[in-house]
């Protein structure tokens, strides 16, 4: 099948775009290969540090014949994602002793929960926690002891700062492992029902507490289509999971079958055999493609747009946002997973899942189909089930027709012809919007700006009456210069209750939304910010601000905005505390969210 006509000419674009920076880099990486491990170079001493805790390993690493994996790993039980992954270590031990090699914990990295820290200080971490997971997985493989790498991490940011760890590492090999979803629990629609009737005094917090837990009540990722299964979708449609990997429950026999063979899979890529398979060769123009594919077939999260862009960086790849829109424009939304719709992943999983949707696009010129992956050269692996028969780990054809046409549709009969994904542009400056879940009816808002410093104003104002009518709710100094470009999911209930009363509603901010954005049309990502005497640091109460994601613009309506002075705010207040005095130095050298608010050359 030919690559179709606009996925050739974006990625063309990439490639023309990167020219000056990606042959550096590549550069470096052949530098990094033809220098090779270091163990054997090491001084007698530094050896004896590296292998003193090592066991009945101590012999296959001295002799520095024997392939040695390293395992950066996102280990805590606080995330039910991340709590399966106590087990990986001996597992992957195990497995890279049976293919004659060695395997150690090369570090841990910070995990955090955006769950748990929406709407409170510590979420003005989150995004800057992604670079610090990047710089404690360079930490952890600094020590230049290891032929391949595998990474354990599944959740909103610490994914996108493993795979920019392994692109500066990216003469290396690595294979992603992930934990999968916990089982299903209350429904998600059931679930943000009990929300919004708390945020409308109609329930009390018991009845909240009571639907929560029913819904996060095991170990695994959260089920909903957030950042995190967001994630383990890229990892596949980029070739870094093993095929089908990415959905199957945590704690079985086929997950520990996967992980196995992730690690010895990692070994078999490294240079000392014949099949050496680098991060470098599999991360090219093509892939970051093929992952912008994924993300508007799978109405995936916004996050993404800004993740994608800073893990493309890091290897000399520039994306742009018009990037996602153009692909946007052709990719068809083959899935309705919550908040996209009512299934979650398990049940997106059982009805065919990537390995079809992967299948689809391929048929229809979408993809590119000869990247390089971790299971060998093209994507059509990816179109294969992973089965367990007398104990063996095997693929088989995944499904040909979905199980389910209520959540997992054809390319040639998708929900919608297009991916939901709009860079929008005017003059309230650049912005991203999601719609794949947003009604037709909403997709076009123009009505008066409320203008707010921080999410609890917002909310103060809400339950006091002042939201009435028609409104766009501009919350600003949210970017990553001003207080880390936090999420404001938890504005969603109290949006959601007055678009429900049948006001025209829409969000616009310069910060970020969940990852499960939902049937509210919010302009985010407003770039410049408002710290950076953007645009939206002059829009004032009463402005009327259209929001028009078919036509993809941004405006405000008024005539003097050039002329008007740009808006301040008291930003103190959130410079301390939760541990945000350490990060001034994140906040005084990150890069706009178009570059992907990034302290990597951003």
């Amino acid at each position: 099948m030919t690559v179709h006509s606009t996925i050739k000419r974006v990625t063309d674009r990439i490639i023309r775009r990167s020219e000056a920076t990606r042959q550096p880099y590549l550069d470096r990486m052949e530098t990094a290969r033809l220098k090779g491990p270091a163990r054997a170079h090491l001084s007698c001493s530094g050896q004896a540090h590296a292998y003193a805790a090592s066991g009945t390993d101590k012999a296959a690493l001295a002799t520095g014949t024997a392939g040695n994996l390293g395992i950066v790993t996102a280990y805590n039980d606080m995330l039910s994602a991340h709590q399966p992954f106590e087990r990986f270590p001996e597992l992957i031990r195990g497995a890279a002793r049976q293919v004659g090699g060695t395997a150690q914990v090369a570090g841990g990295v910070p995990a955090m929960c955006d769950g748990v820290t929406q709407g409170e200080a510590g979420m003005e971490l989150s995004l800057f926690s992604r670079d610090v997971i990047a710089l404690a997985a360079s930490v952890a493989l600094s020590h230049d002891t290891f032929d391949a790498a595998v990474f354990l991490g599944v959740c909103d940011k610490i994914v996108p700062g493993l795979v920019i760890a392994a692109q500066a590492f990216g003469h290396l090999p690595a294979v992603f492992l992930p934990a999968g979803p916990m089982e299903s629990g209350l429904a998600n629609d059931d679930k943000a029902r009990v929300r919004q009737q708390v945020a409308a005094g109609e329930v009390g917090r018991e009845a909240l507490m009571a639907a929560e837990m029913a819904a996060y009540h095991g170990p695994g990722t959260c089920t909903f289509y957030g950042t995190a299964n967001t994630n383990q979708m890229l990892m596949e449609f980029m070739g870094l999971h093993l095929p089908g990997a990415s959905f199957v429950p945590p704690n079985g026999a086929l997950r520990d079958a996967l992980t196995q063979e992730g690690a010895k899979r990692a070994l078999s890529l490294s240079a000392l055999g014949n099949n050496y398979t680098p991060v470098s060769a599999i991360l090219d123009e093509r892939t970051f493609v093929n992952g912008i594919v994924g993300l508007n077939a799978t109405g995936g999260s916004t996050n993404l747009v800004i993740h994608l862009v800073a893990m493309a960086r890091v290897g000399g790849i520039l994306l742009d946002w018009q990037d996602f829109s153009d692909i946007s424009e052709v990719t068809p939304l083959m899935a309705r997973v919550y908040p996209n719709g009512l299934a979650d992943v398990n049940h997106f999983h059982a009805a065919g899942g990537l390995g079809f949707m992967i299948g689809q696009l391929l048929e229809s010129g979408l993809l590119h189909p000869d990247t390089r992956t971790v299971a060998g050269e093209g994507l059509r692996h990816y179109t294969q089930d992973p089965i367990l028969r007398d104990g063996r780990l095997s693929w088989c054809p995944g499904p040909e027709t979905s199980l389910n046409d209520r959540i997992l549709r054809p390319a040639s009969d998708p929900f919608q012809p297009t991916g939901g994904l709009k860079r929008l542009t005017g003059s309230m400056g650049t912005a991203v919007i999601k719609v794949s879940a947003v009604a037709p009816e909403h997709q076009v808002i123009e009505a008066p700006a409320r203008v707010f410093s921080d999410q609890d104003a917002v909310k103060s104002a809400f339950k006091s009456g002042e939201l009435t009518g028609d409104v766009v709710v501009v919350v600003r100094f949210q970017g990553p210069r001003a207080n880390g470009m936090p999420e404001l999911h938890s504005l969603t209930p109290l949006l959601s209750i007055l678009q429900g009363k049948g006001h025209k509603v829409a969000l616009v901010t310069d910060g970020r939304m969940s990852g499960a954005s939902g049937k509210v049309p919010a302009a985010i990502h407003v770039s410049p910010e408002a710290v950076d005497g953007g645009p939206i640091a002059r829009v004032r109460d009463g402005d009327l601000v259209r929001v028009n994601a078919i036509a993809g613009t941004l405006d405000i309506l008024a005539d003097d905005l050039d002329t008007r002075p740009n808006a301040t705010a008291d930003l103190a207040a959130g410079q301390t505390g939760t541990g945000r005095e350490l990060f001034s130095t994140f906040r005084n050298t990150v890069g706009a969210a178009t570059s992907g608010a990034t302290i990597f050359g951003g």
